[in-house]
């Protein structure tokens, strides 16, 4: 959908320094942009970043140094709200048409469905499942009996809702997800280890999106809950028993123990480590590969194994770089002091030695 930089500028509201007539054929970030294509640059220390760029034209935030390019710019308050609209507008989105239930789906007779769902071929809708309107359930998903979805939830391919599992309205479980499954809880009796109860299941609230292969294990004998917001990137394990607050962020590879609690607004970040009855305040940000194993109080700042605040941790890392000198001092000054010892060493008395 070719269009004028004129036009793009007008869409997102912006600015134009340069041509404003020139032809814009696609959208592109810089690593893929071609000519005809406009592009976009964020920092304004990426300039170096155009210099051999074969893009037509880039969107840049107010203030950058256009006099610096040659090629025309659009200047926008939010570079990447510009952005995505003009991809969008560049590259329009297919419009899913919606399919209705489909003869091959095997859906249970005591289930109930609202206007306008679509079940895909080859989706299980149990017994006593109730599903909103709008929503959608794509092939291979299986949503076991009692599930309760609201309306405009979407299921993709083989995601695996057990018995009892709530879904809030606007929310997205992505392939291969498995939600209500049995915590891993287990006792010792008489030299077996024995299953604990499994008897609760998993609430996930409005808007929420639990990304592609992650597990949210049911509660003991209540629910496991994920607040309104939260989104769950690929691959994380949430264990039996946690109350996930709201507008959580959780980042792929990160394993939630059981009976963990977090506040609102928590960033968990990439291949994070949280032991079972932890508490982690409101706003709290575990970066990436922090063992928790203590509370954390709101707001706070972990980095590390095990996860202490932030600067703590990076005053820690700056002490252990400079081990490989220090050890170099301590032999120097370990040699300096033998040689001293040494010299200073009293000589035998004439008596003694005869």
């Amino acid at each position: 959908m070719p269009t004028t930089l004129a036009a793009l500028a007008q869409l997102v509201g912006g600015d134009v320094v340069g041509d404003a007539a020139v032809n814009i054929n696609g959208a592109a970030t810089l690593l893929d942009a071609q000519d005809g294509d406009i592009t976009l640059v964020d920092k304004n220390e990426k300039v170096g970043s155009l210099a051999d760029n074969p893009a037509r034209a880039v969107v840049v935030p107010r203030g950058f140094p256009v006099e610096s390019l040659t090629v025309p710019v659009i200047v926008v308050d939010d570079v990447h709200r510009a952005f995505t609209t003009i991809l969008t507008h560049l590259r329009p989105p297919r419009v899913r048409q919606r399919q209705g239930i489909s003869p091959a789906a095997n859906i249970s007779p005591t289930a109930r469905l609202g206007e306008n769902v679509d079940v895909q071929a080859g989706a299980t809708i149990g017994p006593e499942v109730e599903i909103g309107a709008g929503s959608t359930i794509y092939t291979g998903a299986r949503l076991m009996t009692g599930c309760r979805l609201g309306e405009n939830v979407t299921i993709h391919p083989n995601a695996v809702l057990y018995e009892r599992t709530k879904v809030g309205r606007d929310s997205e479980i992505h392939a291969g997800v498995v939600v209500g499954c049995h915590g891993f809880g287990y006792r010792v009796f008489e030299g077996s280890n024995v299953p604990s109860a499994q008897l609760g299941w998993v609430e996930i609230g409005v808007d929420c999106e639990i990304g592609a292969c992650s597990t949210i294990d049911r509660g003991t004998y209540g629910p496991t809950i994920i607040g309104d917001g939260t989104k769950i990137d690929n691959l994380v394990m949430i264990a039996h028993n946690c109350r996930i607050g709201r507008h959580n962020m959780i980042c792929s590879q990160v394993g939630v123990a059981g009976s963990t609690i977090t506040g609102d607004y928590v960033v968990i970040a990439g291949q994070v480590g949280v032991r079972d009855h932890v508490h982690i305040g409101e706003g709290a940000v575990l970066a990436a590969k922090a063992g928790v194993s203590n509370d954390v109080p709101a707001g706070a700042h972990m980095l590390g194994i095990p996860a202490v605040r932030e600067r703590e941790q990076k005053i820690r890392f700056a002490a252990i770089s400079k081990l490989p000198e220090m050890r170099r001092q301590l032999k120097k000054l370990q040699r300096v002091v033998d040689e001293l010892t040494r010299d200073n060493k009293p000589a035998a008395s004439s008596n003694q030695a005869a």
